[in-house]
Protein backbone atom coordinates (compact mmCIF):
# COMPACT_ATOMS: atom_id res chain seq x y z
CA UNK A 1 0.00 0.00 0.00
CA UNK A 2 2.63 2.44 1.00
CA UNK A 3 4.58 1.35 -2.42
CA UNK A 4 1.40 2.51 -4.12
CA UNK A 5 1.27 5.91 -2.83
CA UNK A 6 4.60 6.55 -3.59
CA UNK A 7 4.24 5.36 -7.49
CA UNK A 8 1.11 7.69 -7.15
CA UNK A 9 2.83 10.85 -8.24
CA UNK A 10 5.05 9.31 -10.31
CA UNK A 11 2.71 7.47 -12.62
CA UNK A 12 0.74 10.84 -12.61
CA UNK A 13 3.81 12.84 -14.30
CA UNK A 14 4.27 10.09 -16.38
CA UNK A 15 0.86 10.51 -18.06
CA UNK A 16 1.23 14.04 -18.11
CA UNK A 17 4.58 13.88 -19.83
CA UNK A 18 2.82 11.44 -22.24
CA UNK A 19 0.12 13.82 -22.83
CA UNK A 20 1.90 17.10 -23.72
CA UNK A 21 4.14 15.08 -26.10
CA UNK A 22 0.74 14.04 -28.00
CA UNK A 23 -0.78 17.88 -27.82
CA UNK A 24 2.53 19.34 -28.94
CA UNK A 25 2.77 16.04 -31.34
CA UNK A 26 -0.95 17.44 -33.14
CA UNK A 27 -0.29 21.22 -32.82
CA UNK A 28 2.99 20.63 -34.50
CA UNK A 29 2.28 22.41 -37.80
CA UNK A 30 0.47 25.44 -35.10
CA UNK A 31 3.52 26.51 -33.06
CA UNK A 32 6.55 25.26 -34.96
CA UNK A 33 8.15 27.62 -37.87
CA UNK A 34 11.56 27.08 -39.68
CA UNK A 35 11.80 30.62 -40.25
CA UNK A 36 14.92 32.23 -39.12
CA UNK A 37 13.23 34.41 -36.75
CA UNK A 38 11.08 31.76 -34.76
CA UNK A 39 14.24 29.54 -34.59
CA UNK A 40 16.09 31.87 -32.97
CA UNK A 41 13.01 32.76 -30.34
CA UNK A 42 13.19 29.08 -29.63
CA UNK A 43 16.54 28.45 -29.30
CA UNK A 44 17.14 31.62 -27.55
CA UNK A 45 20.16 31.97 -29.94
CA UNK A 46 19.48 35.83 -29.95
CA UNK A 47 20.81 35.84 -26.34
CA UNK A 48 24.19 35.41 -28.21
CA UNK A 49 24.31 38.91 -29.63
CA UNK A 50 22.19 40.27 -27.44
CA UNK A 51 21.40 40.80 -23.52
CA UNK A 52 17.61 41.19 -23.70
CA UNK A 53 15.20 40.50 -25.73
CA UNK A 54 13.48 43.57 -26.20
CA UNK A 55 17.06 44.88 -27.76
CA UNK A 56 17.06 41.77 -30.67
CA UNK A 57 13.34 43.12 -31.29
CA UNK A 58 14.71 46.51 -32.07
CA UNK A 59 17.17 44.96 -34.17
CA UNK A 60 14.88 42.85 -36.25
CA UNK A 61 12.63 45.88 -36.28
CA UNK A 62 15.50 48.84 -37.86
CA UNK A 63 16.17 45.82 -40.21
CA UNK A 64 12.44 45.30 -41.41
CA UNK A 65 11.44 48.18 -43.98
CA UNK A 66 7.81 48.54 -42.78
CA UNK A 67 9.33 48.03 -39.32
CA UNK A 68 7.34 45.46 -38.25
CA UNK A 69 7.80 41.46 -38.07
CA UNK A 70 6.21 38.06 -37.40
CA UNK A 71 7.03 35.90 -34.61
CA UNK A 72 4.91 33.02 -36.02
CA UNK A 73 5.38 31.18 -33.29
CA UNK A 74 3.60 33.41 -30.73
CA UNK A 75 1.45 34.16 -33.45
CA UNK A 76 2.39 37.95 -32.76
CA UNK A 77 2.49 40.75 -35.31
CA UNK A 78 5.12 43.40 -33.50
CA UNK A 79 5.69 47.41 -35.05
CA UNK A 80 7.59 50.20 -34.91
CA UNK A 81 5.80 51.88 -37.39
CA UNK A 82 3.81 55.09 -35.68
CA UNK A 83 1.34 54.89 -38.71
CA UNK A 84 0.21 51.64 -37.65
CA UNK A 85 0.34 52.42 -33.87
CA UNK A 86 -2.11 55.16 -34.60
CA UNK A 87 -4.21 52.78 -36.66
CA UNK A 88 -4.53 50.12 -34.21
CA UNK A 89 -4.91 52.79 -31.00
CA UNK A 90 -7.36 54.90 -32.95
CA UNK A 91 -8.50 54.29 -36.40
CA UNK A 92 -9.51 50.61 -35.86
CA UNK A 93 -9.84 50.56 -32.41
CA UNK A 94 -12.92 48.34 -31.64
CA UNK A 95 -10.81 45.35 -33.70
CA UNK A 96 -7.80 45.72 -31.65
CA UNK A 97 -9.30 44.98 -28.55
CA UNK A 98 -7.39 43.47 -25.22
CA UNK A 99 -9.19 40.19 -26.48
CA UNK A 100 -10.49 37.00 -24.25
CA UNK A 101 -6.40 35.72 -25.23
CA UNK A 102 -4.67 38.77 -23.23
CA UNK A 103 -7.36 38.48 -20.82
CA UNK A 104 -6.98 34.85 -19.94
CA UNK A 105 -2.86 35.41 -20.23
CA UNK A 106 -3.84 37.97 -17.28
CA UNK A 107 -6.59 37.19 -16.11
CA UNK A 108 -5.78 35.42 -12.94
CA UNK A 109 -3.28 38.09 -11.91
CA UNK A 110 -5.51 41.09 -13.08
CA UNK A 111 -9.34 40.00 -12.81
CA UNK A 112 -11.69 42.50 -14.26
CA UNK A 113 -9.11 45.83 -13.57
CA UNK A 114 -9.47 48.66 -16.16
CA UNK A 115 -5.67 46.69 -17.85
CA UNK A 116 -7.75 43.68 -18.58
CA UNK A 117 -10.72 44.27 -19.92
CA UNK A 118 -12.77 45.58 -22.92
CA UNK A 119 -16.55 47.39 -23.85
CA UNK A 120 -18.64 48.43 -21.02
CA UNK A 121 -16.04 46.89 -17.69
CA UNK A 122 -13.25 49.13 -19.49
CA UNK A 123 -15.59 52.46 -20.19
CA UNK A 124 -16.94 52.53 -16.96
CA UNK A 125 -13.96 52.41 -14.81
CA UNK A 126 -12.22 54.68 -17.36
CA UNK A 127 -15.50 56.94 -16.59
CA UNK A 128 -14.70 56.66 -13.00
CA UNK A 129 -11.24 57.51 -13.05
CA UNK A 130 -11.46 60.40 -15.14
CA UNK A 131 -13.99 62.07 -12.74
CA UNK A 132 -11.76 61.22 -9.44
CA UNK A 133 -8.19 61.82 -11.24
CA UNK A 134 -9.57 65.35 -12.86
CA UNK A 135 -10.31 66.73 -9.36
CA UNK A 136 -8.32 69.51 -7.91
CA UNK A 137 -8.88 68.20 -4.89
CA UNK A 138 -7.47 64.71 -5.77
CA UNK A 139 -4.08 66.51 -7.09
CA UNK A 140 -3.98 68.35 -4.02
CA UNK A 141 -4.21 64.92 -2.15
CA UNK A 142 -1.36 63.58 -4.01
CA UNK A 143 0.86 66.50 -3.63
CA UNK A 144 0.52 65.83 -0.07
CA UNK A 145 1.01 62.45 0.19
CA UNK A 146 4.34 62.01 -2.11
CA UNK A 147 5.43 65.55 -0.64
CA UNK A 148 5.25 63.89 2.56
CA UNK A 149 6.77 60.15 1.86
CA UNK A 150 9.68 62.38 0.42
CA UNK A 151 10.49 64.56 3.32
CA UNK A 152 9.84 62.14 5.90
CA UNK A 153 11.11 58.52 4.73
CA UNK A 154 13.04 59.03 1.20
CA UNK A 155 15.37 61.59 1.84
CA UNK A 156 16.12 60.68 5.85
CA UNK A 157 17.30 57.67 4.59
CA UNK A 158 19.45 58.52 1.42
CA UNK A 159 20.58 60.77 3.98
CA UNK A 160 21.83 58.04 6.29
CA UNK A 161 23.30 56.06 3.44
CA UNK A 162 25.42 58.88 2.53
CA UNK A 163 26.38 59.15 6.05
CA UNK A 164 28.11 55.57 6.08
CA UNK A 165 25.37 54.38 7.23
CA UNK A 166 25.81 51.35 4.27
CA UNK A 167 28.73 52.45 3.67
CA UNK A 168 27.30 54.81 0.96
CA UNK A 169 26.19 52.20 -1.18
CA UNK A 170 21.77 50.83 -1.80
CA UNK A 171 20.21 49.77 -4.82
CA UNK A 172 18.23 52.56 -5.78
CA UNK A 173 15.26 50.54 -7.71
CA UNK A 174 14.64 49.06 -4.42
CA UNK A 175 14.15 51.87 -2.59
CA UNK A 176 12.13 53.59 -5.20
CA UNK A 177 9.66 50.28 -5.66
CA UNK A 178 9.78 50.64 -1.68
CA UNK A 179 8.75 54.51 -2.48
CA UNK A 180 6.34 54.19 -4.90
CA UNK A 181 4.20 51.14 -3.27
CA UNK A 182 4.36 53.21 -0.04
CA UNK A 183 2.81 56.60 -1.79
CA UNK A 184 0.31 54.67 -4.42
CA UNK A 185 -0.97 52.78 -1.15
CA UNK A 186 -1.39 55.76 1.03
CA UNK A 187 -2.98 57.24 -2.11
CA UNK A 188 -5.67 54.76 -3.50
CA UNK A 189 -6.15 53.21 0.28
CA UNK A 190 -5.48 55.11 2.69
CA UNK A 191 -3.14 52.99 4.42
CA UNK A 192 0.54 52.76 4.75
CA UNK A 193 2.55 49.83 4.51
CA UNK A 194 5.75 51.47 5.27
CA UNK A 195 8.18 49.58 3.43
CA UNK A 196 10.69 52.33 2.60
CA UNK A 197 11.43 51.98 6.96
CA UNK A 198 14.07 49.47 5.49
CA UNK A 199 14.52 48.29 8.99
CA UNK A 200 11.29 46.23 7.98
CA UNK A 201 10.99 44.03 5.69
CA UNK A 202 9.16 44.53 2.90
CA UNK A 203 5.29 44.02 1.96
CA UNK A 204 4.09 40.41 1.77
CA UNK A 205 2.33 41.57 -0.68
CA UNK A 206 4.31 43.45 -2.62
CA UNK A 207 6.79 40.57 -2.87
CA UNK A 208 3.50 38.55 -4.02
CA UNK A 209 2.70 41.10 -6.44
CA UNK A 210 6.32 41.05 -8.22
CA UNK A 211 5.93 37.27 -8.37
CA UNK A 212 2.59 37.39 -9.82
CA UNK A 213 3.60 40.02 -12.74
CA UNK A 214 7.34 38.32 -13.57
CA UNK A 215 5.02 34.42 -13.71
CA UNK A 216 2.06 36.36 -15.76
CA UNK A 217 4.58 38.04 -18.30
CA UNK A 218 5.82 34.41 -18.85
CA UNK A 219 2.58 33.31 -19.70
CA UNK A 220 2.78 35.64 -22.91
CA UNK A 221 5.73 34.67 -24.34
CA UNK A 222 5.09 30.10 -23.34
CA UNK A 223 5.11 28.03 -27.11
CA UNK A 224 2.47 26.78 -27.06
CA UNK A 225 -0.09 28.66 -24.48
CA UNK A 226 -1.29 24.87 -24.24
CA UNK A 227 1.36 24.20 -21.89
CA UNK A 228 0.69 26.70 -19.27
CA UNK A 229 -2.63 26.32 -19.32
CA UNK A 230 -2.14 22.70 -18.84
CA UNK A 231 0.09 23.29 -15.89
CA UNK A 232 -1.85 25.53 -14.35
CA UNK A 233 -4.84 22.28 -14.34
CA UNK A 234 -2.51 20.28 -12.77
CA UNK A 235 -1.26 23.08 -10.75
CA UNK A 236 2.28 22.26 -11.38
CA UNK A 237 5.96 24.21 -11.26
CA UNK A 238 5.47 28.09 -12.22
CA UNK A 239 1.43 28.09 -12.12
CA UNK A 240 1.97 26.88 -8.64
CA UNK A 241 4.22 29.47 -7.55
CA UNK A 242 1.71 31.85 -9.40
CA UNK A 243 -1.36 30.83 -7.47
CA UNK A 244 0.24 31.02 -4.16
CA UNK A 245 1.20 34.43 -5.12
CA UNK A 246 -2.26 35.65 -6.26
CA UNK A 247 -3.87 33.66 -3.68
CA UNK A 248 -1.63 36.20 -1.01
CA UNK A 249 -2.73 38.95 -2.91
CA UNK A 250 -7.07 38.26 -2.97
CA UNK A 251 -6.10 37.46 0.77
CA UNK A 252 -4.27 41.40 1.26
CA UNK A 253 -6.56 43.15 -1.00
CA UNK A 254 -9.95 41.71 0.47
CA UNK A 255 -7.95 42.72 4.04
CA UNK A 256 -7.37 46.60 2.76
CA UNK A 257 -11.37 46.27 1.57
CA UNK A 258 -12.45 45.11 4.61
CA UNK A 259 -10.31 47.65 6.70
CA UNK A 260 -11.55 50.38 4.83
CA UNK A 261 -15.26 50.02 5.71
CA UNK A 262 -14.55 49.31 9.06
CA UNK A 263 -12.92 52.83 8.95
CA UNK A 264 -15.51 54.33 6.66
CA UNK A 265 -15.13 55.42 3.16
CA UNK A 266 -17.58 58.38 2.77
CA UNK A 267 -15.13 61.14 3.96
CA UNK A 268 -12.30 59.76 3.23
CA UNK A 269 -9.77 61.32 0.11
CA UNK A 270 -8.27 58.00 -0.73
CA UNK A 271 -9.16 56.86 -4.34
CA UNK A 272 -10.49 53.29 -3.18
CA UNK A 273 -13.13 55.02 -1.13
CA UNK A 274 -14.52 57.16 -4.12
CA UNK A 275 -14.83 53.67 -6.01
CA UNK A 276 -16.52 51.87 -2.83
CA UNK A 277 -19.38 54.71 -2.93
CA UNK A 278 -20.49 53.16 -6.19
CA UNK A 279 -19.13 49.79 -6.43
CA UNK A 280 -19.70 47.02 -3.50
CA UNK A 281 -18.53 44.02 -5.67
CA UNK A 282 -15.64 42.70 -3.43
CA UNK A 283 -14.10 40.90 -6.68
CA UNK A 284 -14.45 43.86 -8.39
CA UNK A 285 -12.73 45.98 -5.69
CA UNK A 286 -9.81 43.53 -5.26
CA UNK A 287 -9.13 43.79 -9.19
CA UNK A 288 -9.36 47.39 -9.32
CA UNK A 289 -6.86 47.61 -6.08
CA UNK A 290 -3.82 45.60 -8.05
CA UNK A 291 -4.85 47.80 -11.00
CA UNK A 292 -4.21 50.67 -8.81
CA UNK A 293 -0.63 49.22 -7.80
CA UNK A 294 0.40 48.32 -11.51
CA UNK A 295 0.05 51.58 -12.69
CA UNK A 296 1.37 53.30 -9.94
CA UNK A 297 3.97 51.51 -8.45
CA UNK A 298 5.88 49.40 -11.24
CA UNK A 299 5.80 52.46 -13.62
CA UNK A 300 6.81 55.27 -11.70
CA UNK A 301 9.69 52.92 -9.81
CA UNK A 302 10.57 51.51 -13.04
CA UNK A 303 11.10 55.02 -14.65
CA UNK A 304 12.60 56.56 -11.72
CA UNK A 305 15.57 53.85 -12.08
CA UNK A 306 15.73 54.33 -15.80
CA UNK A 307 16.51 58.52 -15.11
CA UNK A 308 18.87 58.25 -12.74
CA UNK A 309 20.69 55.36 -14.49
CA UNK A 310 20.94 57.87 -17.29
CA UNK A 311 21.55 61.05 -15.15
CA UNK A 312 24.27 59.57 -13.22
CA UNK A 313 26.46 59.85 -16.67
CA UNK A 314 25.05 63.22 -17.82
CA UNK A 315 26.54 65.55 -15.57
CA UNK A 316 25.39 68.70 -17.37
CA UNK A 317 21.97 67.67 -17.68
CA UNK A 318 21.78 67.19 -14.33
CA UNK A 319 23.30 70.68 -13.52
CA UNK A 320 20.85 72.39 -16.15
CA UNK A 321 18.49 70.68 -13.97
CA UNK A 322 19.61 71.88 -10.80
CA UNK A 323 19.55 75.18 -12.34
CA UNK A 324 16.46 75.60 -13.39
CA UNK A 325 14.69 74.45 -10.18
CA UNK A 326 16.97 77.26 -8.18
CA UNK A 327 15.33 79.36 -11.32
CA UNK A 328 11.57 78.62 -10.74
CA UNK A 329 10.91 77.33 -6.97
CA UNK A 330 14.21 79.20 -5.07
CA UNK A 331 17.59 78.15 -4.46
CA UNK A 332 16.51 76.47 -1.00
CA UNK A 333 12.83 76.09 -1.11
CA UNK A 334 10.67 73.25 -2.09
CA UNK A 335 7.97 72.78 -3.82
CA UNK A 336 4.76 74.02 -3.01
CA UNK A 337 2.18 73.13 -5.58
CA UNK A 338 1.88 71.22 -8.69
CA UNK A 339 1.94 73.97 -11.22
CA UNK A 340 5.66 74.64 -9.91
CA UNK A 341 6.49 71.17 -10.80
CA UNK A 342 4.56 71.89 -14.01
CA UNK A 343 6.37 74.64 -15.35
CA UNK A 344 9.52 72.68 -14.76
CA UNK A 345 10.08 72.46 -18.75
CA UNK A 346 13.92 71.07 -18.74
CA UNK A 347 13.08 68.80 -16.07
CA UNK A 348 10.12 67.41 -17.74
CA UNK A 349 11.84 67.21 -21.22
CA UNK A 350 14.67 65.05 -19.43
CA UNK A 351 12.31 62.28 -17.96
CA UNK A 352 10.59 62.19 -21.60
CA UNK A 353 13.83 61.38 -23.16
CA UNK A 354 15.01 58.99 -20.54
CA UNK A 355 11.40 57.08 -21.02
CA UNK A 356 11.96 57.43 -24.66
CA UNK A 357 14.94 55.54 -24.17
CA UNK A 358 13.85 53.32 -21.56
CA UNK A 359 9.84 53.13 -21.54
CA UNK A 360 8.40 51.67 -18.35
CA UNK A 361 6.38 49.17 -20.21
CA UNK A 362 8.48 48.14 -23.03
CA UNK A 363 5.49 46.70 -25.48
CA UNK A 364 1.92 46.47 -25.22
CA UNK A 365 -0.61 43.88 -27.21
CA UNK A 366 -4.13 43.86 -28.48
CA UNK A 367 -5.61 40.98 -30.68
CA UNK A 368 -6.87 41.31 -33.74
CA UNK A 369 -10.60 40.67 -33.66
CA UNK A 370 -11.06 40.43 -37.91
CA UNK A 371 -8.88 39.83 -40.46
CA UNK A 372 -7.14 43.54 -41.54
CA UNK A 373 -4.18 44.85 -43.08
CA UNK A 374 -2.57 47.66 -41.55
CA UNK A 375 -1.22 51.15 -43.47
CA UNK A 376 2.54 49.38 -43.54
CA UNK A 377 0.69 46.80 -45.97
CA UNK A 378 0.70 44.28 -43.44
CA UNK A 379 -2.05 41.37 -43.40
CA UNK A 380 -2.96 40.66 -39.83
CA UNK A 381 -5.17 37.53 -39.49
CA UNK A 382 -8.13 37.25 -36.91
CA UNK A 383 -7.07 36.48 -33.60
CA UNK A 384 -3.53 37.45 -34.30
CA UNK A 385 -1.48 39.25 -31.38
CA UNK A 386 -0.68 42.39 -32.38
CA UNK A 387 2.36 44.63 -30.15
CA UNK A 388 3.65 47.64 -30.38
CA UNK A 389 7.35 48.48 -29.00
CA UNK A 390 7.89 52.12 -27.68
CA UNK A 391 11.06 50.49 -27.01
CA UNK A 392 12.09 49.84 -30.36
CA UNK A 393 10.33 52.90 -31.45
CA UNK A 394 13.02 54.85 -29.18
CA UNK A 395 15.65 53.59 -31.18
CA UNK A 396 14.49 54.55 -34.79
CA UNK A 397 16.52 56.82 -36.76
CA UNK A 398 13.14 56.94 -39.12
CA UNK A 399 11.12 58.69 -35.78
CA UNK A 400 13.86 60.36 -33.86
CA UNK A 401 16.98 61.14 -36.15
CA UNK A 402 20.47 60.41 -36.59
CA UNK A 403 20.95 60.93 -33.11
CA UNK A 404 18.33 58.57 -31.84
CA UNK A 405 20.43 56.82 -29.65
CA UNK A 406 21.51 59.64 -27.97
CA UNK A 407 20.29 61.17 -24.48
CA UNK A 408 19.26 64.77 -25.58
CA UNK A 409 16.61 66.55 -23.57
CA UNK A 410 16.94 69.21 -25.94
CA UNK A 411 15.10 67.66 -28.65
CA UNK A 412 11.54 68.30 -26.90
CA UNK A 413 12.24 72.37 -26.51
CA UNK A 414 11.34 74.55 -28.28
CA UNK A 415 12.66 78.50 -27.16
CA UNK A 416 13.24 76.37 -23.68
CA UNK A 417 9.43 75.43 -23.44
CA UNK A 418 8.33 71.44 -23.37
CA UNK A 419 6.92 70.23 -26.62
CA UNK A 420 5.06 66.84 -26.74
CA UNK A 421 5.43 64.85 -29.81
CA UNK A 422 2.66 62.89 -31.70
CA UNK A 423 1.76 59.82 -28.71
CA UNK A 424 1.88 57.38 -31.74
CA UNK A 425 5.44 58.32 -32.60
CA UNK A 426 5.77 58.36 -28.47
CA UNK A 427 3.41 55.84 -27.01
CA UNK A 428 4.59 55.80 -24.01
CA UNK A 429 1.25 56.47 -22.49
CA UNK A 430 -0.85 55.28 -24.93
CA UNK A 431 -2.90 57.22 -27.33
CA UNK A 432 -6.34 57.19 -28.85
CA UNK A 433 -9.11 55.55 -26.64
CA UNK A 434 -6.86 53.86 -24.11
CA UNK A 435 -4.85 56.84 -23.00
CA UNK A 436 -3.16 56.49 -19.69
CA UNK A 437 -5.62 58.16 -17.51
CA UNK A 438 -3.18 58.83 -14.84
CA UNK A 439 -0.33 60.53 -17.04
CA UNK A 440 -0.34 64.02 -15.07
CA UNK A 441 -0.15 62.73 -11.47
CA UNK A 442 2.34 60.32 -13.09
CA UNK A 443 4.55 63.34 -14.32
CA UNK A 444 4.24 64.88 -10.88
CA UNK A 445 5.32 62.29 -8.97
CA UNK A 446 8.51 61.38 -11.35
CA UNK A 447 9.46 65.16 -11.56
CA UNK A 448 9.26 65.91 -7.66
CA UNK A 449 11.06 62.63 -6.94
CA UNK A 450 13.88 63.03 -9.23
CA UNK A 451 14.38 67.27 -8.27
CA UNK A 452 14.07 65.98 -4.44
CA UNK A 453 17.40 63.56 -5.00
CA UNK A 454 19.05 65.23 -7.68
CA UNK A 455 19.10 68.90 -5.32
CA UNK A 456 20.11 67.22 -2.22
CA UNK A 457 22.19 64.16 -3.60
CA UNK A 458 24.95 63.11 -5.84
CA UNK A 459 23.98 59.46 -7.18
CA UNK A 460 26.68 57.43 -8.88
CA UNK A 461 26.33 54.03 -10.46
CA UNK A 462 29.04 51.41 -9.45
CA UNK A 463 28.97 50.10 -12.56
CA UNK A 464 29.71 52.99 -15.19
CA UNK A 465 26.40 52.96 -17.53
CA UNK A 466 28.39 53.96 -20.31
CA UNK A 467 30.25 50.52 -20.57
CA UNK A 468 27.17 48.15 -19.44
CA UNK A 469 23.72 48.07 -20.86
CA UNK A 470 20.76 47.80 -18.59
CA UNK A 471 19.59 43.50 -18.34
CA UNK A 472 15.77 43.58 -17.75
CA UNK A 473 14.09 41.00 -15.75
CA UNK A 474 11.21 39.31 -17.49
CA UNK A 475 7.88 41.23 -16.04
CA UNK A 476 4.91 43.59 -17.01
CA UNK A 477 7.05 46.30 -16.02
CA UNK A 478 10.41 46.77 -17.04
CA UNK A 479 12.75 46.11 -13.92
CA UNK A 480 16.77 46.12 -13.93
CA UNK A 481 18.01 42.93 -13.32
CA UNK A 482 20.40 42.58 -10.04
CA UNK A 483 18.74 45.83 -9.40
CA UNK A 484 20.47 49.47 -9.23
CA UNK A 485 23.74 49.69 -7.34
CA UNK A 486 24.79 53.32 -6.68
CA UNK A 487 26.88 55.13 -4.07
CA UNK A 488 24.87 58.39 -2.73
CA UNK A 489 26.87 61.50 -1.40
CA UNK A 490 25.63 64.42 0.07
CA UNK A 491 26.00 67.83 -1.97
CA UNK A 492 27.45 70.48 -0.43
CA UNK A 493 24.92 73.35 -0.05
CA UNK A 494 22.60 70.97 1.86
CA UNK A 495 24.68 69.60 4.42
Amino acid sequence: MEISFLLHPILLFFFFLIFIFIILFLLRPKFLCNCEICQAYLASSWSKDFHNLCDWYSHLLRQSPTKTIHIHVLRNTITANPDNVEYILKTKFENYPKGKIFSSILGDFLGRGIFNVDGDLWRFQKKMAIIELGQQSIRSYCFEIVSQEIHSRLLPLLSSVADGGSGGVLDLQDVFRRFAFDSICKFSFGLDPMCLELSLPISDIAVAFDLASKLSAERAMAVPPLIWKIKRMLNLGREKELKKAIKLINVLAHEVIRQRRKLGFSTHRDLLSQFMRTVSDETFLRDIIVSFLLAGRDTIASALTSFFWVISTHPAVESAIQLEADRVIGPTSNPTSFDQIRNLHYLQAAIFESMRLYPPIQFDSKFCQNDDILPDGTFVRRGTRVSYHPYAMGRMEQIWGTNCLEFNPERWLKNNIFCPENPFKYPIFQGGFRFCLGKEMALFELKIVALSVIRHFRIQSTTPSSSVAPRFSPGLTATFCGGFKVIVSKKRKWE
